[in-house]
């Protein structure tokens, strides 16, 4: 089995993969943003996002685009909301996900979306199947492989359980000794470091720490 990185990039076309595609890769007002969970029926995707940007701006945008069914968002912290949408498939997008569902090879949650428009995510699954999906991905879609390794290579199923603003709370807390003993900082010191309100760091840190307590009692 092997790992595989894998970098999607629509070459600024991604409005015709799908009008969300494009919000998320190349909205002025989108910061990072990732998938966390889908699921595909051929029809539908519904599909669960964590995104760092302009809330506002980014509902009235989805919910213009005809393809979208439904939606709903969550706030997540300091300009940071996790939203679940519900969208009619395009062709070209049914392309790239039926390649998921008819195949060996398993992809491993989040897909990346990067400032220049890129996605990215892993895969792990037998060579062969692998590149035969790689070749299978539709126009005008472009793919890099980035990293090939083997599955131990694999993200840690823990870290992508993590919203991007909960990992930097958790490392910015390591880093300053927030869980030494005795305390060397606390959620004041946390939130200076990731430009938030110190009751947006506690509640990061409080989310990160019941997610990786919950990922080491079901091991």
């Amino acid at each position: 089995m092997k790992h595989v990185r894998i970098s999607l990039d629509a070459n600024g076309r991604e409005a015709e993969i799908h009008p969300v595609y494009d919000v998320l890769a190349n909205a002025p007002y989108v910061g990072r943003s990732r998938a966390l969970q889908w699921n595909f029926d051929g029809d539908e995707l519904g599909i669960m996002h964590y995104v760092e940007g302009d809330r506002e701006r980014f509902d009235a945008a989805i919910e213009a685009i005809p393809h979208v069914l439904a939606s709903e968002i969550a706030p997540a912290g300091d300009d940071a909301f996790y939203t679940y949408i519900r969208d009619a498939m395009t062709e070209p997008l049914r392309g790239v996900f039926e390649l998921a569902t008819e195949s060996p090879v398993v992809v491993i949650p989040p897909i990346e979306y990067a400032a220049d428009g890129t996605v990215s995510y892993s895969v792990v699954g037998p060579s062969g199947a692998i590149q035969t999906a790689i070749e299978r991905v539709p126009d005008p879609i472009g793919v890099m492989v980035t990293e090939i390794g083997g599955m131990e290579t694999a993200p840690p199923i823990t870290e992508s359980r993590l919203s991007d603003r909960q990992r930097e709370a958790i490392e910015a807390a390591v880093d300053l000794g927030y869980y030494e003993i005795p305390r060397d900082a606390g959620h004041e010191a946390v939130a200076n470091a990731i430009d938030c309100a110190p009751s947006t760091a506690a509640e990061h840190l409080r989310k990160a720490e019941a997610t990786l307590l919950r990922s080491v009692l079901e091991e």
